[in-house]
């Protein structure tokens, strides 16, 4: 997993319901923790486009509700800056779902853009999306 060189502040909290933007079966996720996050004692873990996640379902295909996933935060309506000075907002949060660690998408079309900070350190998920910001 490579590092993120913009400056994207960390907008989504633990315990926030976010949608998915695949066709995994799954529609809304809990973010449940931050994976590879170091943050100090007492401070609630919150998630920033690019991040790995580990998710809840909580709405979806009946096989696929109440199960915990990975995935990978694609979208966030907080504005973040780039290094080149341009500043980037989305209109939704979202979340991508995955097979494993690894970064295998368990869906096959992502709906919507998504950042290029995720493409340059999620190559799998990339090859997925339709449009990239």
């Amino acid at each position: 997993m490579l590092g993120i060189i913009s400056k994207i502040p960390r907008a989504l909290p633990k315990g926030s319901l976010v949608p998915t933007c695949d066709n995994s079966g799954a529609k809304i996720v809990r973010i449940i923790s931050v994976k590879n996050l170091k943050t100090v004692k007492g401070r609630v873990q919150s998630a920033r486009v690019g991040d790995l996640v580990t998710v809840a379902v909580i709405k979806g295909r009946p096989d696929m509700r109440k199960q915990v996933v990975f995935g990978v935060v694609v979208r966030q309506k907080k504005e973040f800056s780039r290094a080149n000075g341009t500043k980037v907002k989305f209109e939704s949060n979202a979340v991508v779902i995955l097979k494993d660690e690894k970064g295998n998408p368990k869906g096959t079309m992502i709906k919507g853009a998504i950042a290029k900070e995720v493409v340059k350190r999620w190559p799998m998920v990339s090859k997925i999306a339709s449009v990239i910001v």
